[in-house]
């Protein structure tokens, strides 16, 4: 019953698409950068690419990717070993899929979900790394 449930759980987590991701991709499109959505053939799949820069921007879910913020540092309560050991699969490949990006050219980014709060603050962030190289 158990993995039934985690299953259910499991399935109605977007991994594209995600509200954060769409709040991020509306700011860059207002502010007329133009970009491609997850590139299957770049490590990491990324949420938003810009090829000509050669840079990408991850757009991370502070909880699913560890991040230090509350929501991130956040310990589940019930099956806590199975999230914590799920929550640093995806740390570590995250870093292996940035690493792997910048061994190709590309420069990356991570735009975290709680940077999203602020919204001018977080644009100012993607636009420094667009512009001036970061």
């Amino acid at each position: 019953m158990v993995s039934e449930t985690r299953s259910r759980t499991m399935r109605a987590v977007k991994g594209k698409n995600t509200s954060p991701e769409l709040k991020l991709r509306r700011l860059l499109h207002h502010q007329r950068y133009r970009f491609r959505l997850h590139r299957r053939d770049l490590p990491g799949n990324p949420d938003i690419v810009f090829p000509s820069r050669k840079k990408v921007i991850f757009v991370h879910g502070c909880f699913w990717h560890g991040h230090g913020c509350k929501r991130g540092a956040r310990v589940p309560k019930s099956n806590t070993a199975y999230w914590l050991q799920k929550i640093e699969k995806n740390r570590a490949r995250d870093l292996v899929s940035q690493t792997r990006l910048e061994e190709l050219g590309w420069e990356a980014l991570v735009i975290w979900e709680c940077e999203l709060k602020d919204e001018t603050q977080a644009l100012e962030k993607a636009s420094a790394f667009l512009d001036d190289g970061y």
